[in-house]
């Protein structure tokens, strides 16, 4: 038996954890979840055209629209099944992620900081895949899928938010806070590069429609 002396205070209880959990601000919470849906319906667009071109041989995609700008051309090659299952399979589980992510951000459920590195290398990932396809879209098949440049689109813009998210500039390094503050202009410069290698690319076929 534990016996307290007069006028010294009780046995203090054990301090609470601190949560592990990272705030993330509402316009990143918001930007994930609508970048989390474009990905998912343009995956989960493109997957049932590749079903229908399977079924029907003589199918025109609904993204056929001119000779540059065709899922039809894409679908059918290697590039567009790399693992030996078409690749917007993996769009639809990675982006439903992302959906899951953004809902809970947006309802101030605040996820752990290991998840969002998770996220940020998975994202990482996938970006990387896009730039392979994308290379693949312009000095391989010599087509453009326009539901792919959705996921083309939106995945840059979610790797710097969600990078930002896990990564904490605040509390890194003088690189981090660089890149942090640089993010947009950096994605500016993507989406102008992208741009400009799509116009020279098919530079032939554009002048004609002048």
């Amino acid at each position: 038996m534990t016996v307290t002396a007069p006028g010294t205070d009780a046995p203090s209880e054990p301090a609470a954890e601190a949560p592990t959990g990272v705030p993330v601000r509402r316009p990143s919470a918001i930007w994930i979840l609508i970048a989390g849906l474009a990905g998912l319906a343009a995956s989960f667009t493109l997957t049932v055209e590749k079903i229908e071109t399977l079924i029907n041989p003589d199918y025109v995609p609904s993204c056929s629209i001119n000779p540059v700008l065709s899922c039809g051309s894409v679908m059918i090659t290697p590039q567009a099944s790399l693992l030996g299952f078409p690749n917007p399979l993996l769009g639809v589980v990675a982006f439903s992620v992302v959906v899951v992510t953004g809902v809970l951000a947006l309802a101030r459920v605040e996820l752990p900081r290991w998840y969002w590195a998770a996220l940020a290398a998975g994202t990482l990932l996938g970006a990387a895949f896009v730039h392979w396809l994308i290379f693949q879209s312009l000095y391989r098949i010599g087509a453009l899928c326009p539901y792919c440049m959705v996921v083309w689109a939106v995945t840059i813009p979610l790797l710097v938010v969600v990078a930002a998210i896990a990564v904490a500039p605040e509390r890194g390094g003088a690189v981090a806070r660089g890149l942090y503050t640089w993010r947009w202009s950096l994605v500016a410069l993507w989406f102008t590069a992208l741009t400009l290698l799509i116009l020279v690319r098919f530079w032939s076929y554009w002048s004609t429609l002048v």
